[in-house]
Parts: structure tokens; C-alpha cells; sequence
């Protein structure tokens, strides 16, 4: 099950038209949707399910700069800047606390890759430092893991997934923007190869222009378009604990676990050296694309195949306007959590910091990731479809960077000047 959200004050109603329609609810549609909203421009939201309910509620809620890419550094640093005028913009506290985020290194070879990292970015005035196992022991006191050291960025910090996606959902409703849910979109409607709509369960709604950002859905929608995004799964456990006295507001990522204060009291915790790699057709259609990650990231996946290659199988790759589409068969990507690898979490954190041994697990649960090759997402336009855009494959950091994501992908459609270089981020580095 999803994480319990705010409810949002969707509509009911399908516009005939409007200017813009985004696909997808997800916390990077819905900024891109209050973004637009802001600037007077007709949009129109549209969600095969519930707004929110998939990885964007479901995530860790890590809001960080340490450990990117150094060319998705500049997006890290615009959604800093954006979380911190969240409440004021919307509304509404959702969480965001610069609070500092931690890795920990059991190894010199662990502690080598952030001092590489450290060398990457070192041009960008990053506040991020190595820490000894003495300063991690002032920093998050009670431990009794032997660390050979860590890497601590003190103005990373978190929100929260419960209330961000919803919260935004419902300001961008009050500032003019239209959201309907169990509405799912077939497919484009083109006229001389340009987009000149959407074709959706409930009829069709006439637009200049269509924001693509459906999260792992969205390579479906693409291919049958005839246009490739590669995209792979992957499956995080998470636990939410009841409220308690805890080591640290700084969120702590181990070599096997990880735990972060929320807004509640409670802590979320997951095991960070585990995760789920359910087998599809698409490992067999791009697989090769990901060989260089399962060399750096093998010892993470926890592969398994069985029934989702079943399904997988069974779900169509191409259809018609007229026909039932995949994002109707399953309205919400809902994998069940794995009992083993949350069980591992517990045992790591625990033997690292024991007075977890008091906490109460009040909720468990999963979400898939889409996961691109070089783990950054797309976020440009289709050049074989104008009036097409495509903001997907977040890779698992798409909640942290979601203000500045969503914001790009607006900018990108009106043609106003970008928030941050896009050139990372074009679909063509894939072709």
C-alpha cells in the first residue's frame, strides 16, 4: 500500500481543451503543473490513478546535493533554493529541513569513492567535508559502528513525501491548474506531426503542448510512439518507525542502512545496500546498456525472476487510441516490501546504533524506481514530436530535485530562459 497522503481537491470534470496537459501526478509533473499555473498558463493534470500515490510518496524524502553527478550538481543547488521557498509558495509546511546529510565508510575502499566524489565536484563551492570515525561519533552520538570514516554535507537536508506531492497537488489547483485522477492518457493525438492533443479514457482533450512525466510508465508510453527511453526497475523496502528519541536529525546513509528523522517523530529507515531487481523482457531488450552499473552495483540487487516477468510478458507494447491501455490494467505500481531485506535493515541499524532495538515499526512498504543508464533523468523536448516534452528517469532522486525538475521542464515549454543548463538531460544522449 501507498503511504497515507493528504487528500487533493481533484476534478471530476475533462476539459475539452486547455494549453498545456501534463501526464502523470508524480511530484515532477505537479511542480512542473504549479510552475505554469504561476505564470498564467492553461494546465491540465492528468493521473491514471491517485496523484502521488506511486514513488513520489514512497521515497526516502532525501534532499541532497553529495554523492551527484557533477552536471546534476546545478539542479540540486536550484532545488535547494526552490524546497526553501516551498512553504511560502504553497501554503503549507511540507517537512523541508536543511538538516545535514551523512554517509558512512566501513572501509578504506568505501572511503576512497567519497574522496573521489569530493574530487569531481571540488569547483563547486559544495559545503561538503570527510569526517573521521571521531567526528561521527560527536555528530551522531551513541554508536558503536567502527567507521573508517564518512562524508557529511551540512546543508543536504529532507521533506517529506507524505505531504509534499499532495501539497503542491493543491496549490497549483487554487493558482488555476486542473488535476483528474483514474484518468488515464492512450496517447497523443497529432495533426501534420505535431501534438495536437491527448487521446485518454475518458475522450480527448485538444493542446498545444504535452508534458510526458509518467516515471517508470513513461518508456511504455514512449515505445509505443516509437520513441526509446531506456529504463530499467528497481525496488526499495521501506519501514517507517512510531515517534522516538533518535541519535541525530541528520539523515544517516550506512553501507547497509540508512535512517532519516520525519516530521512525525518516527524515523524512516530502509536497508541501503539492498535492492529489489525484479527480471523483465526489457532487461533482455537493453540490459547491455547497464553493464557498467551491475559491475560498480552488482552486490546491491537482490535479482529475482517470477511472476513480474509473467506479467511483464502478458503487457501489451503497442496499442490504439481505441484500445485498453497498460496505465489502465494497473492504476498504481504497487510491489509488495521485502520482508528479508527490511529485517536486514533493522539487524545493520541496530548492531550500528542499538537503541533502534526500542523502535516500533508502524508501516512497511515499497516502490519501483526507473532507473536510466547514467542515472540522470530526461528532461527535454521530443525532437520527431514538437509540442512533445518528456520529464522522466529520475533514477531514484527525482523527489529531492523535483522544485528545479519540474521548473526546467516548464521553462522548456514556454521558452523561457532555464533554470539550469539543460544539455545534461536531452534525450538524444541515448540514441
Amino acid at each position: 500500500m501507498s503511504p497515507a497522503q493528504l487528500p487533493i481537491q481533484n476534478s471530476t470534470v475533462l476539459p475539452a481543451s486547455t494549453t498545456v496537459v501534463v501526464i502523470g501526478a508524480g511530484i515532477v509533473g505537479l511542480t512542473a503543473a504549479l510552475t505554469l499555473a504561476e505564470r498564467g498558463i492553461p494546465v491540465v493534470v492528468l493521473e491514471k490513478g491517485r496523484a502521488g500515490a506511486e514513488q513520489s510518496s514512497r521515497n526516502l524524502g532525501w534532499v541532497r546535493k553529495m554523492g551527484r553527478s557533477a552536471p546534476d550538481v546545478p539542479m540540486s543547488l536550484a532545488a535547494d533554493r526552490l524546497w526553501s521557498a516551498m512553504p511560502e509558495r504553497i501554503g503549507r509546511d511540507v517537512g523541508y529541513r536543511q538538516a545535514g546529510i551523512m554517509y558512512l565508510a566501513r572501509t578504506e575502499a568505501e572511503m576512497a569513492m567519497h574522496e573521489q566524489w569530493m574530487d569531481t565536484v571540488s569547483q563547486l563551492s559544495l559545503d561538503s567535508r570527510l569526517l573521521s570515525a571521531k567526528e561521527i561519533d560527536a555528530l551522531v552520538p551513541g554508536g558503536q559502528g567502527e567507521w573508517a570514516g564518512g562524508i557529511y554535507t551540512a546543508s543536504d537536508g529532507r521533506a517529506e513525501p507524505m505531504l509534499a506531492a499532495s501539497s503542491i497537488a493543491n496549490a497549483a489547483i487554487r493558482k488555476g491548474a486542473v488535476i483528474v485522477e483514474n484518468c488515464a492518457v492512450r496517447t497523443l493525438s497529432l495533426s501534420a506531426g505535431r501534438v495536437d492533443g491527448v487521446v485518454t479514457e475518458q475522450g480527448a482533450i485538444r493542446c498545444d503542448h504535452v508534458l510526458l512525466a509518467g516515471g517508470l510508465w513513461s518508456r511504455k508510453f514512449l515505445g509505443n510512439l516509437g520513441v526509446f527511453l531506456p529504463t530499467l526497475p528497481l525496488i526499495s523496502s521501506v519501514i517507517r518507525t512510531a515517534p522516538m528519541d533518535g541519535p541525530t536529525e541528520i539523515a544517516v546513509g550506512g553501507p547497509d542502512f540508512s535512517f532519516r528523522k520525519r516530521l512525525d517523530g518516527g524515523y524512516t529507515i530502509t536497508q541501503r545496500g539492498a535492492l529489489g531487481a525484479p527480471l523483465l523482457l526489457d532487461h533482455l531488450l537493453i540490459g547491455m546498456r547497464y553493464l557498467h552499473m551491475l559491475r560498480g552495483q552488482r552486490s546491491l540487487l537482490r535479482i529475482s525472476l517470477g511472476r513480474d516477468f509473467l506479467k511483464d510478458i502478458a503487457m501489451p507494447r503497442r496499442w490504439g487510441a481505441t484500445s485498453i491501455s497498460p496505465f489502465e490494467r494497473v492504476r498504481t505500481m504497487d510491489p509488495a516490501p521485502d520482508a528479508a531485506i527490511n529485517a536486514e535493515a533493522m539487524r545493520n541499524l541496530t548492531a550500528a546504533w542499538p537503541l533502534f532495538a526500542n523502535a516500533v515499526i508502524e508501516e512497511v512498504w515499497a516502490g519501483m524506481m526507473d532507473i536510466t543508464p547514467d542515472s540522470l533523468p530526461v528532461i527535454a523536448p521530443v525532437a520527431k514530436i514538437p509540442g512533445f516534452t518528456v520529464a522522466s528517469g529520475f533514477s531514484g532522486h527525482g523527489f529531492g530535485t523535483s522544485p528545479a525538475a519540474g521548473q526546467l521542464a516548464a521553462d522548456l515549454i514556454t521558452g523561457s530562459d532555464p533554470i539550469v543548463d539543460p544539455k545534461p538531460y536531452r534525450l538524444e544522449r541515448f540514441a
